[in-house]
């Protein structure tokens, strides 16, 4: 499955119809609808429901919309039919336990696509693993199916379940962990190191996240329209240094032609791994 190019995805849940009808505007790469943690027990039923006429209206600026879904297997499976439909790019599968459930959701989504008259494998799946013992699974479950986009660590949850707060430190291995295997596996790494604070201390915020960019994380969620544009700047390729990659990659390729493998470039020796750092930020910029 084709990966997608997204830096930020904004929580907004489905049921809250001012939170819906504005989200376009927020400038996020893609909306997450959300069935799970913000919609209480009674109104499950309702947001599913609403899921038909939000859909194209958080899409309207051009952003991919995904369904975050509920954990319990008959709220899943009530979700999966009520949320795969054209115009969802992918499911956010929470708790995950393991690779079986994985495949066990892929079945179940396959399943919906079949009875919408869908493509098979038209709805990726984001996997949130979200306490420790999926955390040690997180190679075997990046791999579990191609129908795999991205995969990320939860913050809360997992503090919780590791009797401890979500402070940078508490999650600094287990999303190193999330991390690392989202990358063998050739899917996206979602999130970043530290906590989802980020309104009382925006500055703190910002650089939270420039370091996880520069640890290699690919794209972050956030719940507040406040924290799109930071996590956009932060996670997307600045001006400067596309610009900078540009000259990087021709400095490379006429060394190539000279019969060299590495050069000196603007106070930096290059060679491949470093082009090839630039020339996927180029791809991406794009």
């Amino acid at each position: 499955m084709t990966l997608p190019s997204w830096r930020s995805l904004l929580y907004v849940p489905v049921t809250r119809e001012k939170f819906v009808e504005r989200a376009h505007e927020r400038g996020a790469d893609a909306i997450i609808l959300d069935l799970e943690d913000s919609i209480p027990p009674s109104e499950k039923a309702a947001a599913r429901a609403a899921l038909p006429a939000a859909v194209p209206k958080v899409a309207r600026h051009g952003a991919e919309v995904t369904v975050r879904i509920n954990r319990p297997l008959d709220l899943a499976v009530e979700d999966i039919r009520a949320a795969v439909m054209p115009g969802v790019r992918a499911l956010v599968c929470t708790k995950i336990m393991g690779p079986d459930h994985v495949r066990l959701l892929a079945e179940l989504i396959e399943a919906a696509e079949v009875a919408r008259g869908m493509e098979r494998g038209a709805t990726g799946m984001i996997l949130l693993l979200e306490d420790a013992a999926a955390v040690l699974q997180a190679e075997a479950i990046a791999r579990a199916h191609p129908r795999i986009i991205a995969l990320g660590v939860g913050g809360e949850d997992l503090a919780t379940d590791l009797g401890g707060e979500a402070t940078a430190d508490t999650l600094e291995l287990p999303k190193r962990l999330g991390l690392l295997a989202a990358r063998a596996a050739g899917v996206l790494p979602l999130g970043f190191i530290g906590t989802v604070a980020g309104l009382s201390d925006p500055e703190g915020y910002r650089l939270m996240l420039r370091r996880s960019r520069a640890l290699g994380f690919a794209c972050a969620s956030c719940v507040h329209p406040a924290q799109v544009p930071i996590i956009n700047e932060e996670y997307g390729p600045k001006p400067e240094e596309v610009e900078r990659a540009r000259r990087m990659i021709a400095a490379f390729e006429q060394a190539l032609a000279q019969g060299l493998g590495a050069v000196a470039f603007e106070g930096q020796m290059i060679d491949r791994p470093v082009v090839e750092r630039a020339r996927r930020l180029l791809e991406r910029a794009r």
